[in-house]
Formats: structure tokens, sequence, C-alpha cells
């Protein structure tokens, strides 16, 4: 190679290294702004806003368990039977905050939602990636907290209704029924992307969005926790209802076939398949989640 040859290929080398450099640091700047305007969750002053808007009575509380501090809201007649909402990955208190207004509901209810660890105002961006300690951290809404009425029911979406089956694992006394939508309930048995290990590596990680992060964390552990989980099921002995869309391109349909097969104690299981819908059941089809809820209050009230 002449010395002509290598200076111009010692030319191109940087100017292919500076536009590198370049990209990467506007992914990174990119990176920021979507963290700052992208969060999925509303501050309580958000919260109380759509709530006046609504006519309810809710509220907003925190309280601190295992060193953490989360979030919640209620609303409703202390009288009435419960009925807590678990939010998926990403998520927020946000995500259910219109549904606390659902007629129905509110007749039937005193409404709880949570901001799970790592997500909303439950320590955004720092996860909890153990499924145990998560239901540890939300139970005392239920107990210590409010000393819920019974039945109590748990509607849980994607990785939400991993959090629901703990607690109805851990805590029979607690759980009367539930209701899992794009349940998220067998090991390996969901959409893993090609970066999400890379992701958590510590070079990267520092300026990855909060709310990916805490998705992401939950993601890696997430097969690991539900094989912790696999002596346990055999505990749940309430009604469950398991929703999810045929198309759904994030949770793997075969985990009906692992709940067929692993709920082998409760007296009642209805696995449907919602024609044409994908994963995000919560936004689409309310109406069919309500009926189902108000199905396995019946139920669990006899």
């Amino acid at each position: 190679m002449t010395i002509q040859k290598q200076k111009t290929r010692n030319r191109w080398f940087r100017r292919l290294l500076r536009i590198m450099i370049v990209l990467i640091g506007l992914f990174i700047i990119a990176c920021f702004i979507f963290d700052h305007y992208v969060q999925f969750r509303k501050s309580d002053k958000e919260l109380k806003k759509v709530f006046a808007e609504k006519n309810l009575d809710a509220t907003i509380n925190y309280y601190t368990t295992h060193d953490r501090t989360l979030r919640y809201a209620s609303s409703g007649d202390d009288s009435l039977p419960t009925l807590l909402m678990l939010h998926g990955s990403p998520g927020s208190i946000s995500y259910y905050a219109a549904r606390f207004a659902d007629t129905a509901i509110r007749n039937h209810f005193k409404v709880y939602a949570v901001d799970r660890p790592g997500y909303g105002y439950s320590g955004f961006g720092d996860p909890e990636p153990s499924i145990q300690k998560q239901s540890e951290m939300i139970r005392p809404i239920l107990d210590s907290l409010n000393k819920a009425k019974h039945p109590i029911i748990i509607m849980g979406g994607s990785y939400g209704s991993s959090v629901a089956c703990r607690l109805a694992m851990d805590h029979p006394e607690l759980v009367d029924g539930l209701v899992l939508t794009g349940p998220s309930l067998g090991p390996g048995m969901e959409t893993y992307l090609w970066f999400t290990h890379i992701v958590e590596h510590a070079s990267i990680r520092w300026f990855i969005p909060r709310l990916f992060k805490s998705a992401n964390t939950e993601k890696v552990y997430h097969r690991k926790e539900l094989e912790k989980m696999l002596p346990y099921w055999k505990n749940i002995r309430v009604p469950v209802i398991y929703l999810q869309g045929e198309k759904d391109n994030i949770i793997d349909t075969s985990n009906a076939g692992f709940a067929r097969q692993q709920l082998v104690n409760v007296p009642y299981l209805d696995i449907k398949f919602i024609k044409g819908r994908e994963h995000r059941l919560a936004q689409f089809e309310w109406p069919t989640i309500r009926e189902s809820i108000m199905r396995v209050y019946q139920m669990a009230k006899k």
C-alpha cells in the first residue's frame, strides 16, 4: 500500500470515527430528552385534576415499606368490596385513572391502583426485579394500611398479572378472585428483544430513559422470577379469568396452556382470546375487562 493510499484510508477512518461519535452523542441526547417527556405517569396534581373532572372522591397516598416509598390512589366507600388494579410494564396509576369513574365499578367496589416499584412516583427508574418482593410491597394496601373488605378482586395487566398471582399464592387470605389481562405467567413465554441484556450493562444503562430502565430490568429477570413461582401455583384457589389478544405480539399465547396446566385447584378458570387484538387490552377492551371483574366478583361473594 502506497503512502498516499494509507493517508487516504486514515482520513476516511477519522471521518467515520467522528461521525460515529456525533451519532452516539445525538442518541444519548435523544435519550435524555425522551426521559424528560415520555414517562407514562401523571403527577399528584394532574391525577387530582382527572379525578375532579370526573367528580370522584379519590385520594392519593404514599407509604413506606421495605425501604421504598410507593404511591397509590383509592376511591369509593370503605364498606364496599375491594378491587386492586396492577399495571404492566411500563405503566403507572395514570394507566387506570379514568377507570375509577366507571359506574359499574364505582357502585360495587372500593378501588385501588398502585404505582409498582420503579414506575410512576414509586421510585421512578429504580425497579424491583423480585416479583415476590413486589408482592410484599403492595400487600399493605390490602391489610395494614386499609384493611380492605372482602371479596377482594385483583386485576393485573401483563407484568402486573405476575404480581397479582404471587399475591394470591403467598396470601390466599387476601385474594378472592383474579382477572388477568395479557398475562405473563410461564417462564420464557414472552418476547425478548436482542438488546434486552445489553441495556443492563452499566456502560449503557446510565443514559437509558428511566421508564425503560425499569421495564428492561423486569424483563431481564422475569424468567427466573417466574421459575421461582412454579412450586406455588397449586396455592391459588380462587376464580380466575384470563384474557389475551389472539394476536398478542409481546406475551406468547402459550401462556394460556401454562395456566390450564398450573391452575389445578381453582374453582373456575375461563380463558378467552380476543379476536384481532394484540397486547394492550386495558386500553381497548375495558368493557370486556369490566364484565370479567363483575363475573369474578359474583362468584367470589358466594
